[in-house]
């Protein structure tokens, strides 16, 4: 049965409808949906949301917006950092109207649930969260006032932030390749040429991933293959050596061996535990 989460077991008596639950670091947990929205900012670390079934690679910089109707759960914690600001809905303000619009929109049946931002936007949005925590001791007209208002100037500095990912400075450039890399994981990949691609040096590409992801980039690139891997072991009835080749691996032996290693079972273990 999906755990379910209510809003009156995390937000304050009164008319608030924001507050803030930090995870540092976030600890695994079943997969679960709850009565009211989040915002997560992914602080520093890296790990795993499986957002709606979908496996999605998480590190520092990533926002995730998940609505009360999303299910979805984190795996591989061990080093992340988040900060999750609750919010009852986008209809539950008092002072504010048309907090949708400044939402991620989903468009034929696709919904931008994850965001990346840079390291200055990140610090600032955790500035804004940080002047919201205590506001909710006690209640006052003009404190939730106070809050609401910095609820509003967080969504404008992450939509301007996701923005600033337009711009050519190397850590824009950084995470457009993370991007290119999420929809082009299965291809071939030749690092010097990716990292020319997007304007960096090899050398810049190993490190700043290094230190974007907590782990190098190849190893990166073998989790995102082996996280679709699990995905279809789980949901389709496709040959496991099939299911190898198509996510990237040119070896399937090779591929149970990275799988064993990061998910601590066989391919083959893994389906039989859907069965």
């Amino acid at each position: 049965m999906m755990t379910i989460l209510h809003s009156a077991d995390f937000f304050a008596d009164g008319d608030f409808p924001i507050t803030i639950e930090p995870r540092a670091p976030q600890d695994a947990f079943p997969e679960h949906h709850h009565d009211f929205h989040e915002i997560v900012l992914v602080e520093q670390g890296a790990g795993i949301h499986v957002f709606n079934g979908q496996p999605q690679s998480l590190c520092g910089g990533c926002v995730c917006f998940v609505r009360d109707h999303d299910r979805h759960l984190y795996e591989q914690t061990e080093n992340l950092y988040l900060t999750n600001v609750l919010y009852r809905s986008p209809d539950a303000f008092r002072f504010l109207n048309g907090l949708q619009d400044l939402l991620p929109q989903e468009q034929d049946g696709r919904y931008p649930s994850h965001w990346r931002i840079g390291n200055r936007v990140m610090s600032q949005a955790c500035q804004l969260v940080a002047q919201m925590t205590p506001l909710t001791l006690s209640y006052s007209l003009e404190k939730q006032a106070q809050q609401e208002l910095l609820f509003l100037q967080l969504l404008l500095l992450l939509r301007q932030g996701r923005h600033d990912e337009q711009s050519s400075d190397q850590e824009a450039r950084l995470h457009r390749l993370l991007d290119w890399l999420n929809d082009h994981y299965s291809e071939e990949i030749d690092w010097e040429a990716l990292a020319d691609r997007f304007s960096l040096s090899l050398r810049t590409l190993h490190r700043q991933m290094k230190q974007q992801t907590g782990i190098t980039p190849q190893r990166y690139l073998n989790r995102l293959r082996l996280l679709q891997a699990r995905h279809l072991l789980r949901h389709s009835e496709a040959r496991i050596t099939d299911i190898a080749f198509q996510c990237g691996f040119g070896d399937s032996n090779h591929f149970s061996t990275l799988f064993k290693r990061e998910f601590g079972c066989a391919p083959r273990a893994e389906r039989q535990h859907m069965l």
